[in-house]
């Protein structure tokens, strides 16, 4: 068990202030939270890169020591990736990933070198020094080169960020696989809930510097609790409704003839698998909308919220 108590982190203002929570082994979980919002600062210092000011951090009942207690920082059983890579700039794209597998035999060595490789598609590219690379593709030698180490903890802050959707797809898949499999704790960290949530089993908000909720995908995504958190997790509409405010996904909705809201078409646009159909309700009001097909006339519109936060 990952257990992080009363972690406060400072610097010329308060970031993070006593935050506690604990994570199990083979748990894929998002930490989602705005833009300088500590959520970097709590991965550096969950895998030993940093000190706290107060609290501490431990993995299975021992505690992560940071740089003021460590000559060398980190902890072997635990993996960061995060926006500097901490790659040896000097090395081919193969030594920096093989670097992080000693422990293996030399014909198993090859091996995973070669699958992690391929996983990240830098195969292509294996005999580059790590400094020619591009910044996508430094990121993705760094998520290899983390995981030939075989970790039991993995830390990717915005894993995402530099990624084609195809790389997406199979690397999150992989994590999932590796999690399972391997009961490994994977933490994905970033400040868009969309990318995070379809990959993560728990997702951890973190506002005001502390974790305001925890909760699964599916309770953020349509059980928000303002719209504040809401918007983090994909689009969101609200109506106002016997004096307050009802917050509903764009496809909490169905369109009828004569009953509900009157709207008017402003634009469609089309997204692959759904229209993204923006109505206006009010002069200073819009909502969006999804349809397998476009909108092509003034509708009305019936809310059918699932579970839409009334406030």
């Amino acid at each position: 068990m990952l257990r992080v108590s009363d972690l406060s982190i400072r610097y010329d203002r308060s970031i993070l202030e006593h935050v506690s929570f604990s994570l199990n082994a083979g748990e894929v979980v998002g930490i989602v939270g705005a833009n300088g919002g500590g959520k970097s600062s709590l991965l550096r210092v969950m895998s030993g890169f940093q000190d706290a000011n107060e609290g501490e951090v431990s993995w299975n009942d021992r505690i992560v020591r940071g740089p003021a207690y460590n000559l060398v920082p980190g902890h072997p059983d635990i993996q960061l990736v995060n926006q500097d890579f901490h790659l040896d700039l000097f090395h081919t794209v193969y030594e920096n990933v093989m670097h992080g597998m000693m422990y293996l035999p030399n014909e198993m060595r090859e091996t995973f070198t070669e699958e992690l490789l391929e996983l990240v598609d830098l195969k292509h590219l294996e005999l580059e020094q790590a400094r020619s690379l591009s910044g996508g593709e430094k990121q993705r030698l760094a998520i290899a080169r983390a995981l030939a180490s075989e970790p039991d903890v993995l830390l990717l802050d915005e894993p995402f960020s530099h990624l084609d959707a195809h790389l997406k797809l199979k690397i999150g898949t992989y994590l999932q696989e590796l999690a399972r499999i391997r009961k490994i704790l994977v933490i994905l960290v970033s400040h868009e809930g969309r990318e995070i949530m379809e990959w993560c089993g728990k997702v951890l908000f973190l506002n005001n510097g502390n974790i305001e909720r925890t909760g699964t995908p599916e309770q953020f995504y349509y059980e928000p609790s303002s719209e504040y958190e809401a918007r983090f997790f994909g689009e969101i509409n609200a109506l106002k409704q016997d004096g307050k405010e009802l917050l509903f996904r764009p496809t909490e909705y169905r369109k009828n003839k004569t009953l509900g809201q009157k709207v008017e078409l402003v634009a469609t646009q089309f997204c692959g698998i759904f229209y993204r159909n923006v109505v206006k309700v009010s002069p200073k009001n819009q909502w969006v909308l999804y349809s397998s097909k476009p909108f092509s006339e003034i509708s009305y519109i019936q809310i059918i919220a699932k579970a839409g936060k009334r406030k």
